[in-house]
């Protein structure tokens, strides 16, 4: 009996696929920009390349500093776009478009060029090619923004020499390790806080304390209403910014500083109290919260807070520092999510991992249908991430966070 030939020919024609289609290596690499007259400091620009073409030199000192020749006006697709004299030991730049990136890489080497640089107006892909062609050409070719491009001539002109390298991963990467501290830092220290204010209701349980300040350290149980209606506003929020983001994204910075500004009053306000200075509190008044009387340190210490979250407003696009100051109020904020907000059953648990996953597949599968993008907010895999975070809570099941 005759074997079914359908899957042979289907195995067949993938092999065929895999050893002469389109095969890309995506890498990352850096032009290093620098003006001939050597009046102004280098400037480095991130590239995308396919080392299958040609490899580039892992060290910016073995790198060949050549002339950038500007062809930006042309796609370099037949011989007509290419200069007189060629592109002879020199690096030319030209537009992405028309044609295949084998067409162009093989122009330039023929005409001289020791490298090509392809100026995208859109989203950066790699440069691929087939066997042959790779074998055929032996010098990089690379892809570079447009903006990129802009900037280049704005900083060094017209007279530009540049060298294509891609330097070496490193083993380990520090900020990794930053980021990594920051976040099991955080949960850590939440928890252990939120669990010691457990233990000390306990001791404290068959004591009376009517003091102005009882209800400052109160959690909050979230109930299985509280969690849908949580959800629901989130992917609303999300929706509306992919919509009206130029409009939205100032209430957005606005309720950060909010939360902020709670949040590092909540994680200051135990060691204000510490203080002898500034126990006396306000005098008798019908104003909302002085009513209350606060003491004196602790409305200090909430203008502070204040003060510090406007700081961030005001300075927030400053490279230097903001994101500095950006980071420590978003993990105040964390540690009083944490310290407050509680899961007491696991039937809330469960609710909550239940519709992150609905949000995480509404985002990644339905958001396509009415947005432009492949998935408003993709990661489910962030679901599993949630399950694990909720079994290491030992006061009882507990979550915080937004995806």
């Amino acid at each position: 009996m005759m074997a079914p030939r359908g899957p042979v020919l289907l195995g067949l024609w993938l092999l065929l696929m895999l050893l002469w289609g389109d095969q890309v290596s995506c890498e990352y690499g850096m032009v290093h920009a620098l003006s001939e007259k050597g009046s102004a400091k280098g400037k480095d620009y991130c590239i995308l390349f396919n080392s299958l073409w040609a490899p580039l030199p892992h060290n910016l000192g073995k790198a060949s500093l050549l002339q950038l020749q500007n062809q930006t006006v042309s796609v370099l697709c037949s011989p007509s776009d290419v200069p007189e004299g060629g592109f002879t030991n020199t690096i030319p730049m030209v537009m992405r478009g028309n044609c295949t990136f084998y067409e162009k890489v093989r122009l330039a080497q023929i005409n001289g060029a020791r490298g090509l640089l392809i100026v995208s107006r859109e989203k950066l892909v790699p440069p691929a090619g087939n066997r042959s062609q790779y074998e055929e050409i032996d010098i990089p070719v690379a892809l570079l923004s447009y903006a990129d491009m802009l900037d280049i001539g704005k900083s060094f002109g017209q007279s530009v020499k540049v060298a294509m390298y891609a330097p070496s991963e490193p083993v380990l990467d520090y900020n990794m390790v930053i980021i990594f501290i920051m976040a099991v830092g955080t949960v850590a220290v939440g928890g252990y806080w939120a669990g010691s204010r457990d233990v000390k209701k306990r001791y404290m349980k068959h004591k009376r304390d009517d003091g102005a300040e009882k209800h400052e350290d109160e959690t909050v149980d979230v109930s299985p209403i509280m969690i849908c209606v949580f959800v629901v506003m989130c992917c609303s929020m999300l929706v509306l910014l992919y919509y009206f983001y130029d409009n939205l994204v100032y209430g957005i910075i606005g309720i950060f500083c909010l939360a902020a500004s709670v949040g590092l009053y909540s994680c200051l306000s135990p060691f204000v109290r510490r203080f002898p200075w500034g126990k006396c509190r306000v005098p008798n008044n019908n104003l909302p919260y002085f009513h209350k009387r606060p003491q004196v340190r602790m409305l200090l210490l909430a203008l502070f807070c204040v003060a510090v979250s406007v700081v961030w407003v005001v300075f927030r696009n400053e490279d230097q520092w903001a994101w500095v100051l950006q980071d420590a109020l978003g993990i105040a904020f964390c540690l009083y999510m944490l310290k407050t907000i509680r899961l007491p059953t696991f039937k809330g648990c469960t609710l909550l991992l239940l519709v992150l996953f609905v949000y995480d597949v509404f985002f990644v599968f339905i958001t396509p249908y009415f947005t432009e993008v492949c998935g408003i907010c993709p990661g489910i895999v962030t679901v599993f991430l949630r399950v694990f975070g909720c079994m290491l809570w030992t006061r009882g099941p507990q979550c915080t966070g937004a995806h």
